[in-house]
């Protein structure tokens, strides 16, 4: 008998085996968060859309995406939680140590003498390039 189908048979089953637990995995973990959502979550829907658990009822979630603005979505459309941003609070240390402009960055001759002249219309722009006679549709 030959055992090298069996080996290959072996490791395939494990390697669906492997697979499928962890999508199983993934799946059971987005029940759960589905499961428990609160009011005052703010959330993301698989389309996209981010808003705030206004209401719950059985299946159905009230978002409010903007003040005043609900939407009613089915809780299986609710795709990730959407973590506030954090103040940083460096940036008010930051501003505390804020040299002078000028001493930072010279003063305004020094500046001016840098700087490049951006003209603001097209006077500057060279001339359209005149058709080729085979770009021509009148001369064919």
């Amino acid at each position: 008998m030959d055992y090298s189908f069996l080996i290959i048979l072996a490791l395939a089953f494990g390697a669906m085996w492997l697979m499928t637990n962890r999508t199983r995995k993934q799946q059971r973990q987005a029940a759960d968060f589905r499961a428990n959502l609160e009011v005052g979550q703010e959330v993301m829907t698989g389309s996209g859309l981010f808003g705030t658990v206004v209401d719950i009822e059985d299946d159905i979630i009230t978002l409010e995406s903007t003040p005043g603005n609900e939407s009613r979505w089915l809780r299986a459309a609710i795709a990730k939680l959407v973590e506030p941003p954090v103040e940083d609070d460096e940036d008010e240390e930051y501003d505390e140590d804020e040299t002078d402009d000028d001493e930072a960055y010279g003063s305004e001759e020094e500046l001016a003498a840098d700087s490049i002249d951006v003209p603001d219309d097209l006077s500057s722009m060279p001339p359209a390039r005149p058709a080729r006679d085979e770009d021509d549709p009148e001369k064919k």
